[in-house]
């Protein structure tokens, strides 16, 4: 729990079942990640991803640009715009290109990255806000951050909690997104920083995260997203918001394994399957629910090569055969 004074008692949230489901699930999905050589997305998939990031996590704070707009600032092309938002884009783009110099455990790291993403933006950039700040909805407060004196307090345990606590790397990240807001650091760029700090985190876990576009499903639930946020805030723990980003998380995960299972070579999509599957033994028609984008006489052709590669043991002939992983 937590008094708005900030000090803390005990957690940051309960550990649900569907917390513990969802990182399973999340888990899983980065085991296939690894398995099908996705750690590192292709290279115009990776600059694709990071445009998408940065113009979604942007407009989700108002930003105007389109996301031709964004691809051309990120091509160094000129364009026609307001130039706080073009400006915005610039500093994103720099930030996001240093996030392997950044250090997630860092409060000085962490108050760079603010400089670098709100230079010319604010005044006092990379520095901690010396005064209250209440956020609006409407005419009506929806949510009144800490006050300024104990920010620095506030973060500091924050960032010992990265440090320490044995929670995993996906959980943690969820927690010091949500946690960031409701410390709401800055006078402005909270939200485009929780975004890319959690990124930051996440890619302790794994390389993957440093091109996973998250921020594209947070836009596309918008509402859910701040509603998790203030359910959060109602009830003292981020047990509501750790739940929406899990699942955010594992949507995003599942997309990218989506889209390059497309291009698998015969051995990917046996690997692929074999991640999959929880089945003993397995027909073509199992095959086939999986890749549904395949035909018939493919499937057959990624069976027999994974016969002949001695990856698979084969019973029975035709509709009827059955195989098993070795």
């Amino acid at each position: 729990m937590r008094s708005n004074d900030g000090i803390m008692i005990q957690k940051y949230y309960e550990g649900t079942s569907k917390i513990i489901n969802l990182s399973i699930e999340v888990g899983k999905l980065i085991g296939i990640v690894d398995a099908t050589y996705l750690r590192k997305p292709q290279t115009n998939l990776r600059r694709e991803n990071r445009i998408k990031t940065i113009q979604s996590s942007l407009m989700i704070e108002g930003n105007t640009l389109s996301l031709d707009q964004v691809t051309a600032i990120f091509e160094n092309k000129r364009i026609i715009g307001p130039a706080k938002d073009i400006k915005e884009v610039q500093n994103a783009i720099v930030v996001y290109s240093k996030l392997r110099d950044f250090d997630p455990c860092s409060e000085e790291s962490y108050l760079l990255a603010h400089k670098i993403l709100m230079s010319g933006l604010v005044e006092n950039a990379g520095k901690y806000r010396a005064k209250g700040v209440g956020i609006f909805k409407g005419e009506q407060i929806a949510h009144m951050a800490p006050p300024a004196w104990n920010v620095s307090n506030l973060m500091s345990n924050l960032f010992s909690y990265l440090k320490e606590s044995e929670d995993n790397q996906i959980v943690k990240s969820c927690v010091f997104h949500y946690e960031m807001e409701f410390i709401h650091p800055f006078m402005d760029g909270n939200g485009r920083m929780g975004r890319l700090w959690q990124t930051l985190i996440l890619m302790q876990e794994n390389p993957v995260f440093e091109y996973l576009p998250i921020e594209i499903e947070i836009k596309k639930n918008q509402e859910k997203y701040y509603e998790a946020l203030s359910e959060s805030d109602k009830e003292g723990l981020c047990t509501k918001f750790v739940e929406f980003m899990l699942g955010m998380i594992k949507i995003s995960l599942n997309d990218l394994i989506e889209d390059q299972r497309k291009s698998f070579s015969d051995e990917e999509r046996l690997q692929y399957f074999k991640e999959q599957t929880d089945l003993k033994e397995f027909t073509r028609k199992d095959y086939l629910r999986v890749f549904k984008d395949i035909s018939t006489a493919t499937a057959t052709r990624d069976l027999k090569k994974g016969v002949d590669l001695g990856i698979l043991k084969k019973k029975g002939e035709n509709r009827l055969a059955k195989y098993e992983f070795k």
